[in-house]
């Protein structure tokens, strides 16, 4: 993109910014990529990258509806990316903000005049006030298509609709809401309620959903949250804290934590329990992370960088008492968090998650001890993933037991106002 000489804290600067990160995502680029190359190479201060960014995500999780729009906009397909990307960032603040949809249009017509020579300018300042002159019509129609509608793709809300014939609205609704900010509160330096209420006293509001995990009433910055650089407290989700309070860690086990960057899951079995773990992670970039945590936390665990499945190359043949499988998968659960999954995601993807699963659950069976536990793990809410995953795997081992989670055979979290979508099934080795 040619380089423009809009003022840096300017909205029209971030709206540009913005729409460089969402045609990337739209060719095909992941959006923690498309956003770490709009970091590097302009550099935005504090507040334009948080603007930045709350568009760029906001613009993706409405994709579906702003695609549709901008279609009834245009005579005929824009062929430029970056145009057609702007268009779409800016519908999405006129809808977000209506109250400053003058200034909006405006801001998106400066951008628009740096792109192509200018070419755009008029056309964005038509196709914008013709969105807002016509917006309830727009949204009437909006309202009749399925995509526009549930701003997922077709065949995306068609899996949830098999899976979920009860809930599937509820799910794909979850899925385009700003995802809650939690925390864990670090047991070695209190529990949930005592971190609630130093809170109380820097004046942020939360409360305590059970005794370790606490849910902020507006995300903060970790900057602001007390005790967070001593390592009191840490930002994790929910229903991703389950995994540590399942796997029922006691003192003096040997844990293995397999595909376990950045780590949140290591280090809360380590609040929990003084055990002897070990996390694998097959990225070594995403494994200093691990170790990063870890030294804030003041905890320690023998961190390796090596392919889970390849038991040769890590395992010294010594079992573990318990193991946390929590495995790559589609993220269907946790898409409001990264919203380009589910526009680059395609069918086919979760066959091939369901393979790879496959593939490591068999491997890391070896290394359990006879009568110890495996605590299988997904952020996924689709069955191939999960029951379906777990139940023939139990068809493949004969050693292997499905113990119950919480008086139920596995436990399928869905989005909603306090976690993300989880799974978790339990499975036994038999003596």
């Amino acid at each position: 993109m040619k380089s423009v000489a809009l003022p840096a804290d300017s909205l029209a600067f971030a709206l540009l910014r913005a729409a460089e990160a969402v045609s990337a995502v739209t060719e095909g680029r992941t959006l923690d990529a498309a956003l770490a190359t709009c970091w590097q190479k302009h550099a935005p201060q504090p507040g334009q990258r948080g603007a930045i960014q709350d568009l760029t995500y906001g613009a993706l999780r409405a994709y579906g509806r702003g695609d549709f729009i901008l279609r009834q906009l245009l005579r005929t397909p824009l062929a430029d990316a970056h145009m057609r990307s702007l268009l779409l960032v800016t519908l999405y603040r006129l809808d977000s903000r209506s109250e400053d949809r003058h200034t909006t249009v405006d801001q998106a017509v400066n951008a628009a005049a740096t792109l192509a020579h200018g070419k755009y300018r008029a056309l964005t300042n038509a196709v914008l006030r013709n969105a807002l002159r016509q917006r309830h019509d727009l949204r009437a129609a909006a309202a009749e298509d399925d995509i526009a509608r549930w701003q997922h793709p077709a065949w995306w809300i068609q899996a949830v609709r098999d899976a979920y014939p009860q809930q599937w609205q509820g799910i794909l609704s979850a899925a385009n809401e700003r995802p809650p900010m939690t925390l864990r509160a670090n047991h070695r330096h209190g529990d949930a309620h005592a971190y609630v209420a130093r809170l109380a006293t820097a004046g942020i509001e939360a409360r305590a959903l059970d005794d370790t995990a606490v849910l902020l009433a507006q995300a903060q910055h970790v900057d602001t949250l007390p005790g967070f650089n001593d390592g009191h407290v840490s930002v994790q989700d929910f229903g991703a804290q389950q995994a540590a309070r399942l796997l029922g860690v006691q003192p003096g086990m040997r844990v293995l934590d397999a595909c376990a960057a950045p780590g949140g899951k290591t280090a809360h079995l380590l609040e929990r329990a003084d055990i002897d773990l070990t996390a694998l992670e097959l990225d070594p970039r995403r494994a200093q992370r691990i170790t990063e945590n870890l030294q804030r936390l003041q905890l320690k665990a023998s961190v390796k960088v090596a392919d889970c499945a390849d038991v040769s190359a890590w395992w010294d043949g010594k079992p573990f008492d318990r193991i946390l499988a929590d495995v790559p998968c589609s993220a269907s659960g946790v898409v409001r968090r990264h919203p380009d999954i589910k526009w680059l995601r395609r069918p086919a993807d979760i066959g091939s998650f369901a393979t790879s699963q496959q593939r490591i659950l068999d491997a890391l069976w070896q290394s359990l001890a006879p009568g110890g536990t495996m605590l299988y793990c997904t952020c996924s809410i689709f069955p191939q993933e999960n029951d379906k995953q777990v139940a023939a795997f139990v068809g493949r081992h004969a050693d292997a037991l499905r113990m119950d989670v919480d008086g139920q055979p596995a436990l399928q979290l869905t989005p909603g106002p306090e976690q993300d979508g989880f799974y978790y099934a339990l499975l036994q080795k038999h003596r």
